[in-house]
């Protein structure tokens, strides 16, 4: 019982901002804008949704590689997911920018990982 009230605690403290920061990661005082223009992002509506969310480019956008620990983001197949074949190596590219929406293959060792399709 204990350690599910510790569980839940922490759970908890993880959705809290931290010191210092206003709800959304932005510095007290700052606007979402603000912040996310520090980062060199922009602000975007995103997902079915259409959420505005801070997206940034990055640097090694479309460098071939065949892990994601390879990119700033994800290694992402970009093709027909379909024609896959498990298992087999497969190199892709890292990926555009940080916005997560969509249907993506993610590439690890090279090999692709099952599609996640976010929305």
């Amino acid at each position: 019982m204990r350690l599910l009230i510790a569980a839940l605690a922490l759970m908890v403290s993880a959705c809290s901002p931290m010191a210092g920061q206003a709800p959304g990661g932005t510095v007290p005082g700052q606007t979402a804008e603000a912040a996310c223009a520090a980062q060199n992002g922009t602000m975007q509506r995103v997902g079915r949704l259409q959420t505005l969310q801070c997206v940034v480019r990055y640097a090694d956008a479309g460098k071939r590689c065949t892990d994601g620990d390879q990119c700033a983001g994800d290694c992402r197949f970009e093709g027909d997911a379909l024609a896959l074949v498990p298992n087999a190596p497969l190199a892709g590219v890292c990926q555009a920018d940080s916005n997560r929406f969509g249907c993506q293959t993610s590439i690890e060792d090279g090999k692709p990982t099952p599609t996640l399709c976010i929305d």
